[in-house]
């Protein structure tokens, strides 16, 4: 199993999530990685506060959040080499690396999208 991110909109107070854009992709990490990466002690080390929420279920970002959780996700960009598991056996620590920023990458640009339409981030 894969975490996706979507952006949303609340419509009544209701969320409504958006189509996610052809040019954009929804995969946010494996399911894994609620612990491994982004609920992970190096996570809470930079001070995350949204992520680390993934350990324990879905992530969801108001759009109130949207800009702190945007500052967030550039923290994590910036030590991506932190965040990487060391003791996978089946990936390099610079495969990791590069999975992870690209997972990252897809978060931060759905955050965008949000940002553009006044709504919010979701990753399950």
């Amino acid at each position: 199993m894969s975490l996706s991110v979507h952006v949303f909109v609340l419509d009544d107070g209701k969320m409504r999530l958006l189509d996610t854009p052809a040019c954009c992709e929804e995969l946010a990490g494996f399911e894994s990685w609620r612990t491994t990466v982004w609920g992970s002690a190096a996570a809470r080390a930079l001070d995350a506060r949204f992520f680390p929420v993934l350990d324990g279920g879905d992530l969801t970002v108001m759009p109130e959040q949207v800009p702190d959780f945007v500052v967030e996700t550039k923290i994590l960009r910036a030590n991506l080499d932190k965040l990487a598991p060391e003791a996978d056996p089946s990936l390099s620590h610079q495969s990791f690396v590069e999975a992870i920023s690209w997972r990252l990458a897809n978060i931060q640009i759905a955050a965008g999208r949000a940002l553009g339409v006044g709504g919010g981030v979701l990753i399950w």
